[in-house]
């Protein structure tokens, strides 16, 4: 998982859209305690985001995708822009 999700999440506990937790940091735990691992924003995978193409401009998603790129990992994500973007990059929809 991409640190950058973790920021997110964050934003949307303090806007008070995602009331599953009391904090940023007990949802944090929580997914770290179930071996997810946290993969981190470095610059190679800063460089590729930027890098990406026909994928929509929102930064963190750049990021969280190019995350998934360099890692070959798989993007969990509910996001509609993200879904059908023709990339490799292997996704699944949270939703379903």
């Amino acid at each position: 998982m991409s640190a950058v999700s973790f920021w997110e999440i964050a934003l949307l506990v303090a806007k008070r859209r995602l009331r599953t937790v009391t904090s940023a940091k007990e949802m944090r735990d929580l997914i770290l305690s179930s071996g997810i691992n946290e993969m981190p924003l470095t610059g190679d995978v800063a460089i590729l985001a930027a890098e990406l193409q026909n994928i929509h401009a929102d930064p963190a998603d750049r990021f969280i995708a190019a995350t998934a790129i360099t890692h070959n990992a798989l993007l969990v994500t509910a996001d509609e822009r993200l879904l059908p973007w023709k990339h490799s990059l292997r996704r699944h929809n949270a939703k379903a």
